[in-house]
């Protein structure tokens, strides 16, 4: 391949990967500062009464996920896969921008909730369509040699858009006081994810659009959540299942896993926020190595490792951190499931991507996927805050590793897409 459309190809996955780094920075500024604005939209002295409430919403954007799948992957089959992103993160500008600028309860009454969620529903289409279009360029860009490793970036920039959020969250702990902090300081955080979304906005629309999209006959048919069904149903049960696992653990691990340590633990809410920043740049930079692997080894392999993994420390390290009061004993537990869950987070996108034709591809891997992920990764934290508050936190450990258990049943079904990839360019 000549010099020039490698640096093509580079450019696209490097511009791609930065969008998708401000569309999950977004996304997870929400969860980040949660612990600061729940006061303002629900007043009480409970605090895990509060944290419930936020976790509702959160799981509020879950459930818009696959309707923005089923929108934007049907969007993204038949106008492009860059047009899909850009869609994508103009609808994620308009709920960050809506949260930063949003009323307190004290100040609109139960409009300020109603509000958030409106701003939450936004940001979960923009999700629901970001992951399907960003793992389908991502992977149609790579080449057949390293697409584990191009494909890795894809958790990359979503690890790096968490990071951005807990780094943003650092700053502004360090920087204003915390009651500046739970009365306005957290609409920062919002703004500057809007402002972002529309830089990022004007770079996707320039994106070079992939190979695999422009050789489909323009004739075709429709893109449809019926005809993806019809035609593909075992490969869209296996998704849903490998994503709903794959989701649980990550969410569990990640987003929750903050609440975990100041709410359980006993750490105060910045060193929790200190923990996990160290954890998931870690995480981060372990993605490439794992999708570099996958492209020697397969992707099976990689996907067995996580399942099985994941079902045997989930329950350990979810009770040693219960009981630890070390920062350096809690941030080498938290690594344990994390490095396990790479190997699945690494080339999650791109063995979904591998599984259909380029015809039905964004839908093929957005709608499934946003499916698992809604029923069992956007209400894993809810599942857990609703058990501790009934005093059966310990359930949730198991259940946390039941739900990992489902995705390996599905890792079994699944062929080596490594050998039988429907990805037809090099």
């Amino acid at each position: 391949m000549a010099g020039g459309m490698d640096r093509k190809r580079l450019t696209a996955i490097i511009g791609g990967s930065a969008g998708n780094l401000v569309e999950w920075y977004d996304w997870y500024a929400y969860s980040a500062l949660t612990i600061y604005f729940a006061p303002s939209f629900f007043p009480g002295t409970d605090k895990t009464a509060q944290l419930l409430s936020t976790a509702a919403i959160f799981a509020v954007g879950f459930l818009m996920r696959p309707i923005g799948a089923w929108i934007m992957g049907s969007y993204g089959d038949r106008h492009g896969r860059k047009a899909g992103l850009a869609l994508s993160v103009g609808l994620m500008c308009g709920g960050s921008l809506l949260i930063a600028v949003a009323p307190t309860y004290a100040q609109a009454g139960v409009l300020a909730p109603a509000l958030l969620v409106i701003a939450r529903m936004l940001q979960g289409l923009s999700v629901g369509g970001e992951y399907g279009a960003s793992a389908t360029y991502l992977s149609e860009m790579a080449t057949r040699k390293n697409r584990g490793f191009w494909a890795s970036f894809q958790y990359v920039t979503l690890i790096g858009g968490q990071l951005l959020a807990l780094g943003v969250t650092l700053v502004l702990q360090a920087s204003l006081p915390e009651a500046a902090l739970e009365s306005w300081g957290w609409r920062i955080a919002f703004a500057i994810g809007a402002a972002l979304a529309l830089l990022v906005y004007v770079l996707r629309r320039n994106l070079a659009e992939t190979e695999a999209f422009g050789k489909l006959d323009k004739g075709r048919a429709k893109s449809t959540a019926l005809g993806l069904w019809r035609a593909h149903p075992r490969e869209f049960l296996i998704v849903a299942a490998i994503s709903g696992g794959g989701s649980c653990a990550f969410y569990a691990y990640t987003t929750y896993m903050q609440k975990f340590l100041v709410n359980t633990s006993g750490f105060g809410r910045q060193t929790a926020t200190e923990i996990m920043t160290a954890a998931l740049v870690v995480f981060m930079l372990s993605q490439p190595l794992f999708g570099a692997l996958s492209d020697r080894v397969g992707r099976k392999p990689m996907l067995l490792l996580f399942g099985i993994g994941g079902m045997i420390v989930s329950v350990p390290v979810f009770s040693a951190l219960a009981a630890t009061s070390s920062m350096a004993t809690a941030f080498g537990l938290v690594l344990v499931p994390l490095l396990l869950l790479s190997a699945y987070t690494s080339i999650s996108g791109l063995i979904k991507a591998e599984l259909f034709p380029p015809a039905v591809r964004t839908l093929g891997v957005a709608l499934p996927y946003a499916i698992g992920n809604t029923v069992f990764g956007g209400t894993a934290e809810y599942v857990a805050l609703w058990l501790k508050n009934a005093h059966l936190e310990s359930v949730f450990y198991w259940y946390v590793t039941a739900i990992i258990a489902l995705a390996t049943l599905g890792f079994a079904l699944m062929p080596e897409t490594k050998r039988t990839s429907l990805i037809a360019e090099d």
